[in-house]
């Protein structure tokens, strides 16, 4: 499972996100720049906590235009998971009438769960 962590300025988590998922769980791992939009080979996309933009305006008021958030978007919307944490839960619930993030989409977070679990204990 290739994770995607997208890092705005002012994010704030997403080194350790990077760390949890490359070298605990063991699974590769990219960094992606917010002006980036390519999330070719990404399976789950990780919008990281911290305050994006400095969180002017409100939570997610500016990174909704970013190319990174678009290309995720683009990725929730083919039913691939797409993770929150903390103040990037927040960007993404600006995108929730945008994207309309499914159901099927709540087993994709779960079965994310269940291999951090899963990785955690071996």
């Amino acid at each position: 499972m290739k994770f995607g962590i997208i890092t705005f300025p002012g994010s704030n988590c997403d080194r350790d996100v990077a760390y949890v998922t490359r070298d605990i769980l063991n699974c590769p791992t990219q960094r992606i720049w917010h002006e980036d939009s390519d999330l070719s080979g990404i399976e789950v996309v990780v919008v990281p906590g911290g305050f994006s933009y400095g969180d002017y305006l409100r939570c997610g008021a500016i990174a909704q235009f970013s190319p990174a958030m678009r290309a995720t978007v683009a990725h929730a919307q083919q039913g691939k998971p797409v993770l929150g944490i903390c103040n990037g839960f927040q960007v993404l619930t600006v995108y929730r009438h945008v994207a309309k993030f499914s159901r099927p989409q709540l087993f994709a977070a779960h079965a994310i769960e269940q291999l951090l679990v899963h990785r955690a204990h071996e």
